[in-house]
């Protein structure tokens, strides 16, 4: 029986992929929202009603703290039968482990994403897959993701393929085709080589001015340090969710190194250029998304793409239909009551 759920989120990505099941479960299971502060700035406008941890100051070992804070803190357990954790950060995974230890089972939204390199992404792959581990019941968004947990803890276990939440927030938007080109950058394995990814989209807004290339860009001093590399493209702040999937669901096309937009940008049915080595998120690749592993094949791969005669891709979105909270409901209303 869940006497109280505690629901912990620390970054925007996590936030906006837990929201839906927030909105569900709202009046139907005793819950409390938890905030480890692991982004501060950049989800400020959903704190409302939000447990925060302040006791963290800023500074250079600032996700340590958070890390030993949340192990450390009984307060935050107390009464809670339940804890809900979603993805991959590290802060996600402190709090997985702080529930663990006090034997309160856990939840792990957006279960088994795997690439099978512990470097790419890092943390991100030890984090979720050391969740997948300390978790009692696996909310995966896809058949694939769901085989990954069965894989590594057994097919006995409480995994269940629900689709990926992100998806609710866009169901019943339809896509249409603008000039513009949207890009993001964030990805810490990007950071060495960022000047060079900057360079390249640089060239590309330049050749291609018919486009308007739209970059918000990231507060990570890594980044924001370099963008006066792009004096072509329409540097900005960074954006609210809601703009952001505007742009994305009006857009021509899109670069990014994020695996969130990756998925969005397919519920859109638009082509994605993802510049990483390797994805998690591998249903959708060669279809929706085309892997650019060096900034030196970046244009190739965006020529070939704003040069087709097709801008929307056939198919259903590999990453769900927009209704993985309606699923999740019916899975907590069967395990948790």
């Amino acid at each position: 029986m869940c006497k109280k759920l505690l629901v912990s989120f620390g970054t925007r990505p996590e936030w906006i992929k837990i929201k839906p099941v927030i909105n569900k479960i709202d009046g139907i299971l005793p819950y409390t929202i938890l905030f480890t502060g692991q982004h501060g700035s950049l989800v400020e406008e959903y704190l409302e009603n939000t447990f925060v941890m302040n006791e963290v100051e800023d500074g250079e070992n600032r996700l340590d703290s958070i890390v030993c804070s949340l192990l450390n803190k009984d307060s935050l357990f107390q009464d809670v039968t339940h804890v809900l954790v979603q993805g991959d950060t590290t802060s996600a995974f402190a709090v997985a482990l702080a529930a663990f230890h006090r034997n309160i089972p856990v939840i792990h939204l957006e279960a088994g994403l795997r690439t099978f390199d512990r470097e790419n992404p890092y943390p991100e792959e030890f984090n979720r897959t050391a969740i997948s581990a300390l978790a009692s019941i696996h909310l995966c968004p896809t058949e694939t993701s769901s085989q990954n947990v069965k894989a590594m803890i057994g097919s006995d276990s409480k995994v269940y393929v629900t689709g990926n939440t992100v998806l609710d927030n866009l169901y019943g938007m339809s896509p249409e085709i603008s000039n513009q080109v949207i890009v993001t950058m964030h990805r810490r394995e990007n950071h060495h080589w960022i000047k060079e990814w900057f360079g390249e989209i640089n060239s590309l807004a330049k050749k291609y001015n018919e486009l308007e290339f739209i970059l918000p860009i990231h507060p990570n001093p890594n980044v924001y340090n370099h963008k006066d590399i792009l004096t072509h493209v329409k540097v900005t702040a960074p954006l609210s969710y809601d703009k952001c999937i505007d742009l994305i669901r009006t857009c021509r096309t899109i670069i990014t190194d994020s695996g969130g937009i990756q998925e969005e940008s397919a519920f859109f049915k638009k082509k994605c250029i993802v510049c990483r080595k390797i994805s998690e998120r591998s249903e959708g690749v060669g279809t929706f998304a085309y892997m650019c592993k060096k900034p030196k094949d970046l244009v190739g791969i965006f020529e070939s793409i704003i040069n087709s005669d097709k801008f929307l891709v056939d198919g259903e979105c590999p990453y769900g239909d927009g209704k993985a909270a309606d699923k999740i409901l019916k899975i907590f209303d069967e395990d948790l009551r």
